[in-house]
């Protein structure tokens, strides 16, 4: 065998090179035909409201899915439906109040579909655990969010798919394609009906490039709040910088956890003349004292939060909460990726 015929080039004289043929999925119009047979979702216990909300997006039926456990506490996984050469999207947040147990069905439910063989198996993840973890902040210390990253791609995920990762570098510890979605454009349409000049505020210096793109897509002027964190999960909010007197300011944030930050920047923001302060953002943990933090603030209206993280008896006990589904933002993007669509499209 020549040289020629190891490399596929034509190295004879006189012989012109074969017009370009395209893929055999490809339909002549920029577009390609998917590779896999049906699109299936299948999720666990973690956040069953929202898969739900994502199949009537889609016009498709949950796949039946067994998650429960064992007398011993041992997690049971079966899939109740054939998969194979399936576009499988799997839908589970890895948050609380069981953060191990929902990332560990995660795990087993990969496993078992790739054991299924499962045409390609996409994890999405709308909150992703574990991904304040990314750095090591003492000697002795693991980098969480790189090993659960491991582990998804070992249980076989061939692609990921969460919203607002807490870091955007985090995509790189993953073995396969990551689409960071961003909750913007949902969060954005509730903030435009509000009707009102606002100024968006960063509660902290590392917001600061979220918060200017909010800011940009409103055409809203920028403010921040002055943050040093004395311990982990308390936080002193000192000064503002920026002019909010007597207007509506809105803090922006990727994560609510235990709300210290928040109040804290609530009542600097009043203490400096705000006539109002609301609050967004994408995943409401809402762990310790949070909601009676919240529910004690005065100086805090409202606070705008996604589903990535189902609140259950929380949204009761704070009336302060207003919940913004992202079903659809992921309804488009499971589409898109089933189809061989632009998923960049979807981004702000």
């Amino acid at each position: 065998m020549g040289i020629a015929s190891l490399t596929g080039r034509n190295t004879e004289p006189g012989r012109r090179r074969p017009p370009h043929t395209p893929p055999p999925n490809h339909t002549g119009n920029g577009r390609y035909n998917t590779m896999f047979s049906d699109m299936k979702i299948v999720t666990g216990s973690s956040n069953p409201e929202l898969a739900k909300a994502i199949c009537d997006h889609l016009g498709c039926q949950l796949t039946p899915t067994l998650a429960t456990t064992f007398s011993d506490g041992e997690l049971r996984i079966e899939i109740g439906d054939n998969v194979r050469e399936d576009d499988v999207f799997v839908v589970q947040s890895t948050c609380p109040p069981a953060v191990n147990n929902n990332f560990m069905q995660l795990c087993l439910m990969l496993d078992a579909l790739k054991r299924a063989s499962a045409g390609r198996i996409t994890a999405v993840v709308p909150y992703y655990g574990y991904a304040r973890q990314d750095r090591k902040v003492s000697p002795r210390a693991p980098i969480s969010a790189k090993m659960t990253a491991d582990f998804l791609s070992v249980a076989g995920a061939g692609r990921m798919v969460t919203i607002d990762l807490h870091a955007g570098q985090i995509q790189g510890f993953f073995d396969c394609p990551v689409d960071n979605i961003f909750a913007a454009p949902v969060i954005l349409d509730s903030l435009r009906r509000l009707g009102e000049q606002l100024v968006i505020v960063s509660p902290d210096a590392g917001g600061v490039e979220r918060a200017r793109a909010y800011a940009k897509r409103l055409n809203a002027p920028l403010a921040i709040v002055d943050k040093r964190r004395d311990q982990p999960n308390q936080a002193t909010a000192l000064h503002v910088i920026g002019n909010v007197k007597d207007r509506t300011t809105v803090i922006v944030d990727d994560m609510i956890d235990t709300a210290g930050t928040l109040v804290a920047g609530a009542e600097v923001l009043v203490a400096n003349g705000a006539s109002r302060v609301l609050a967004c953002a994408t995943h409401a943990v809402l762990s310790g004292p949070a909601i009676d933090r919240i529910n004690g603030c005065e100086a805090l209206s409202e606070v705008y939060v996604t589903d990535t993280i189902p609140l259950g008896e929380k949204l009761e006990r704070c009336p302060k909460l207003k919940v913004i589904s992202v079903a659809a933002l992921l309804g488009k993007t499971i589409h898109n990726i089933h189809t061989g669509s632009s998923v960049s499209v979807l981004f702000v």
